[in-house]
């Protein structure tokens, strides 16, 4: 059981210049007896407007440094204090405020809210067991007007889809990853490194970009740049929601259409998924 959508800000200021971080937070507990299922016992339940009050007073105390050492003071918090406390889980999600820049300076104190994607991180614990971290992004959507297309596939009597070499590829992205046990890694920066990871790999060199056959290598070649690159992550899981533009049809109109205008087919959507991990870590 927990409390989920626990949302405020987290205005920090330094002298004139104002931070600030908006989050979203989730805080899920097992403990370690059912008895409030079972007997209607209620002696070690922790009510969720508890939690609720717990997050607050964590983040008015040691701030949010980084999302993922503000889930790891929550899961720490928890163990600690609870005896009855067997699993923590806490996700955390970020609103994507950036500062306002005026002529290339940056404001002290105005922000803007801008949709190129949300951060969250998870940490987890079983009492005696290791605390646990991931990360990701999510709501990302991305998209190339070439080097994309779609060849050689398996066809039978019900196929209609035809091939081409020449499409936009468009779609938005869920990632997650994995840093296995909890260590001390600078969070912020691995995680704009893999964020410029996954543009990179999607979009290829910026003069030329690369060529994406499908989006299954898309996806895949995000996983093994990501991998390549940041030796912290162990496991990344990619899901990819394509979203297919369809030429309009203008020969009525008396126009030719060369791919100039389409429109955005958003139902019903494909998808990939795919997790790729370090071999190591996968057997263990």
């Amino acid at each position: 059981y927990g409390k989920n959508t626990i949302k405020f800000l987290r205005l920090h200021r330094e002298g004139k210049k104002n931070f600030i971080k908006e989050v979203e937070v989730c805080t899920h507990l097992r403990l370690t007896s059912a008895q409030e299922y079972l007997n209607g016992n209620n002696c070690l339940v922790i009510p969720t407007d508890t939690m609720k009050n717990i997050v607050l007073v964590l983040a008015k105390k040691n701030g949010i440094p980084t999302l993922e050492q503000f889930a790891i003071d929550i899961c720490r918090h928890f163990m600690t204090t609870f005896s009855q406390v067997a699993y923590i889980k806490a996700y955390v999600q970020e609103a994507p405020w950036q500062r306002v820049h005026e002529h290339g300076v940056p404001h002290v104190h105005s922000f803007i809210c801008v949709a190129d994607g949300i951060r969250f991180c998870e940490a987890e614990q079983c009492r005696n067991g290791p605390l646990v971290i991931s990360a990701g992004i999510k709501d990302l959507k991305l998209m190339k007007t070439t080097q994309s297309g779609f060849e050689g596939f398996y066809k039978n009597e019900h196929t209609t889809l035809a091939e081409t070499k020449d499409r936009i590829l468009c779609g938005e992205f869920f990632c997650k990853w994995s840093y296995g046990e909890c260590r001390d890694f600078d969070f912020d920066c691995v995680w704009n490194q893999i964020r410029d990871c996954i543009l990179e790999a999607f979009s290829g060199p910026p003069d030329s970009g690369e060529y994406s056959p499908s989006y299954q290598k898309t996806v895949n070649r995000i996983q093994m740049l990501v991998l390549s690159k940041t030796p912290q992550v162990q496991i990344i899981e990619v899901v990819l929601h394509n979203i297919s533009y369809n030429v309009v049809d203008m020969k009525n109109l008396g126009l030719t259409n060369d791919n100039e205008v389409l429109v955005p087919v958003e139902i019903p959507f494909a998808f990939c998924s795919c997790t790729l991990g370090r071999k190591k870590f996968l057997e263990a």
